[in-house]
């Protein structure tokens, strides 16, 4: 197999929790070899999230493979000056700590600069690195409902919901990750390393592309709307007999074969569903005629129907069912790997397929500290120098 893009790129990843794992994730699964640095006393909080495989976190494991871990006490001398050297030799930094945590140790961006100037330092917090809410910590949660997010999931006139997955902080990473890139391939061309800054309330802002349109648009803010789209109809999760299935048919050809799809050809010359608008206006009414022929039978016997006449739709799966599906099977977005503490573990398939130098799964999350002395060693350190630094308790090796 060739190379992955960023193989022998060499990352520092000094991130835990979410956003910044999953920063370095995508980077690693792209083939840059990332060490992740470790508290020795307990390591990324993760680790003793629930539930667990064998004792080891699932979120861990998930979200940490195909790097190494070395356990490495930054608030220690020794730890500092052995991160500097680590640093000299280093393509990229990524941390997540709070705006300000990592000049505190001398370890900032302006610190490393001047020992290697090529250097790339990501920083992902909660809401950047300059600005009034700078010094806040970062929760998706709180990010959601501050970037809009909230204010226009789930349905009308309900409680507040947040989006199921922590959208935020993953968002937040692969803004870092896409960062990081482009400044790597600035760094081909310069030779100049750079500070990558960006932020959980910011990615969410991001994604907010037609509620801000609409907005700007309208002057007026938009609302929930459940699972319909706020600028097409039909386009949303409706019931069947059984269960609900999703339908895309967003544009007048769809429209069209929805009908048919349906034998509900007399709903074409209906005034309020002739064109998209007039759709989109009436979408709760047009959502009831639709069930109305939905509800008749079970989604097996519609999505057949739909996938003939060419109508996007699909079912609504569980989390179960998706691993489940023939197509994302195929599409090798299940792998399975050996953990020494876990035993087989599954983990979710690279999303990015590149045809001459794709990504790869190479390894299992690390245990805690499992590669400090290989690290070191790499990077010059003489035995001496990793037997010193382990006896003193700012290296850790697992137990």
């Amino acid at each position: 197999m060739p190379a992955p893009p960023l193989d022998g790129v060499k990352v520092l990843d000094c991130t835990q929790f979410m956003a910044g794992p999953y920063c370095t994730l995508i980077l690693a699964d792209m083939g840059a070899d990332v060490v992740k640095i470790e508290r020795p006393n307990g390591g990324d909080d993760t680790r003793r999230s629930a539930p667990t495989i064998n004792g080891v976190s699932s979120q861990f494991l998930m979200i940490n493979r195909n790097k190494r871990s070395l356990a490495l006490n930054l608030k220690a001398t020794e730890g500092k000056e052995t991160f500097r050297r680590l640093a000299k030799g280093a393509d990229v930094v990524v941390q997540n700590f709070r705006p300000g945590t990592m000049e505190g140790l001398g370890l900032g961006y302006q610190d490393l600069r001047p020992i290697n100037p090529a250097l790339i330092y990501c920083s992902i917090s909660g809401f950047g690195q300059t600005g009034p809410y700078s010094h806040r910590g970062g929760f998706d949660l709180v990010a959601q409902g501050m970037s809009g997010i909230m204010s226009v999931t789930g349905l009308p006139d309900a409680p507040p919901v947040k989006v199921g997955v922590p959208i935020t902080d993953l968002a937040a990473g692969m803004y870092g990750a896409n960062g990081v890139m482009a400044a790597y391939i600035h760094r081909l061309k310069t030779g100049q390393g750079q500070h990558v800054d960006t932020s959980l309330l910011e990615a969410g802002i991001a994604l907010t592309l037609w509620e801000t349109g609409v907005l700007w648009a309208t002057g007026e803010s938009p609302y929930p709307m459940g699972s319909a789209h706020r600028i097409n109809a039909p386009y949303q999760a409706l019931r069947c007999k059984d269960q609900h299935i999703t339908i895309g048919a967003a544009n007048q050809a769809n429209w069209e074969r929805l009908c048919h799809a349906l034998d509900r050809q007399e709903l074409l010359e209906d005034p309020r569903f002739i064109t998209g608008p007039d759709r989109r206006e009436h979408y709760a009414v047009l959502a009831e005629e639709l069930e109305a022929t939905l509800m008749t039978m079970p989604a097996d016997h519609w999505l057949p129907k739909l996938e003939e006449e060419g109508v996007p739709s699909g079912p609504l799966n569980d989390m179960a069912q998706v691993y489940q599906d023939r197509h994302v099977l195929a599409r090798d977005m299940v792998v399975e790997m050996e953990h020494p503490t876990a035993g087989r573990v599954k983990s979710i398939g690279i999303p990015v397929k590149l045809s001459e130098s794709p990504g790869s799964i190479r390894r299992a999350a690390p245990l805690l500290g499992q590669h400090s002395q290989e690290v070191l060693r790499e990077h010059g350190f003489s035995d001496d120098e990793v037997a010193g630094l382990m006896q003193s308790g700012v290296v850790r090796v697992p137990d």
